[in-house]
């Protein structure tokens, strides 16, 4: 049984089965029956027209996927397979961390991408296993191998490097979300930091942490970019 927010994302390959809704309604429909009988919100539909000879041009999906985490959505699709075989899609779904479903294989979203996870690190672990034998071979031959192996405190520096640059990353993604989401809340009239978090309160949209918005924390997000008075 279906419970959440799920915003749905729907593909046909051509603008006439856009407009003649052949194949768009099979997968509404697929959707429909997955969701049926739940305490299921649907916050938002997409349908991307798109030809085969157009792989990385979704601009449907990426919107999506900002709504899905502008609200902490699923995405839900009708059929696995249309979506699976595209690796900007996986990629999207892992670096972006939206959580998807899809109709017809429903246990399949985690699934799949610990699979495509699974054979990325054998992957890794071929490669290090063949530069292990190329370094053990020049080591026999009496190579001298460089490096400050033993520099653990460097190795630990790197780390922390990293989740920094993940976390920031993951910030860059947030705020790009929310920027026309802000946008469109100053054009509605909301000019200060206490009505622009109330407003996203009344859409839906949490924190980051999926909590309330509150004027400290909308300061947070738009002081960047322009001031705005903090009394309203």
């Amino acid at each position: 049984m279906a419970e959440g927010q799920f915003v749905a994302y729907y593909r046909v390959s051509t603008a006439r089965q856009g407009r003649s809704g052949l194949g768009l309604e099979a997968q509404q429909s697929a959707v429909r029956q997955y969701l049926n009988g739940g305490n299921w919100e649907m916050v938002a539909e997409f349908t991307e027209i798109e030809s085969g000879k157009r792989h990385e041009n979704r601009p449907k999906l990426a919107e999506a996927m900002r709504i899905c985490r502008l609200r902490g959505a699923k995405l839900v699709i009708a059929k696995l397979d249309r979506l699976a075989r595209n690796v900007h899609f996986i990629s999207g779904l892992r670096e972006g961390g939206v959580r998807f479903v899809a109709a017809d294989v429903p246990d399949a979203n985690d699934m799949t991408v610990n699979i495509l996870a699974a054979v990325a690190e054998n992957e890794a672990k071929v490669i290090s296993a063949r530069t292990k034998a190329a370094l053990q071979a020049a080591k026999a031959k009496g190579t001298k191998l460089g490096g400050d192996r033993g520099n653990l405190p460097g190795v630990a520096k790197a780390g922390a490097e990293a989740s920094v640059a993940a976390r920031r990353r993951k910030a860059s993604v947030r705020l790009a979300d929310l920027a026309p989401v802000i946008e469109d809340i100053r054009a509605g009239g909301a000019v200060s930091l206490r009505q622009i978090a109330t407003e996203l309160n009344v859409r839906g949209i949490p924190t980051a942490r999926g909590g309330m918005w509150s004027a400290v924390q909308v300061r947070r997000i738009v002081e960047p970019a322009a001031p705005i008075r903090a009394a309203g």
